[in-house]
């Protein structure tokens, strides 16, 4: 049976989905996943806490959707995994949770203490997983970190623009540049 906490969670993702983090007060939040502050620190202990736990649950949802594309894939003829990543990343069913991800790396640079943590935590299970999209034999931890790189920026681009035809091009260019360069290195 889901405990009274549990319960809260799937709303209180919701409630930061449509507000975000920036301004995030436990009142506001209470009234409308229909609990009250008092509750919700009793349930969590702390903002911090749920916080927290509440951010875990949706990494590990965003986890499971990651590993469902990557089952979907292998069935499939094999795209570039940038490719791919992108145009999951900007689906409609996913990209509301990247963008809450974006913002508490902001929110991280402006106050470690509180963020920084949870960055961390996402950042190592980003780089695991954009390493797993590789084959074993092209594992390599500096490119994954520049696809990252990549795709953070366009990323933050497309929040910024809302463009997603400029910037889906530009990492489809970023793929071919890579491609070329391997061509090119295999052809020396």
């Amino acid at each position: 049976m889901q405990s009274r906490k549990d319960a809260l969670i799937e709303p209180i993702v919701g409630y930061l989905l449509e507000h975000g983090l920036a301004d995030l007060s436990l009142r506001p939040l209470a009234a409308a996943v229909g609990t009250s502050a008092r509750l919700l620190v009793y349930h969590f202990e702390s903002k911090e806490r749920l916080l927290g736990e509440v951010l875990e649950a949706m990494q590990t949802r965003l986890r499971q959707s990651m590993g469902e594309l990557l089952e979907r894939q292998s069935t499939r003829r094999p795209e570039q995994p940038l490719k791919l990543l992108w145009r999951w990343a900007i689906a409609d069913a996913n990209y509301p949770y990247l963008k809450l991800i974006y913002e508490l790396q902001i929110l991280a640079v402006q106050n470690p203490g509180t963020y920084a943590q949870y960055v961390q935590r996402n950042a190592a299970h980003w780089m695991d997983f954009i390493l797993s999209m590789f084959p074993a034999s092209r594992r390599d931890p500096a490119f994954a970190t520049l696809c990252g790189a990549v795709f953070d920026g366009l990323f933050i681009e497309l929040m910024c623009t809302g463009d997603r035809k400029r910037t889906t091009r530009a990492i489809d260019r970023f793929v071919q540049i890579v491609l070329d360069a391997r061509r090119h290195q295999a052809d020396a």
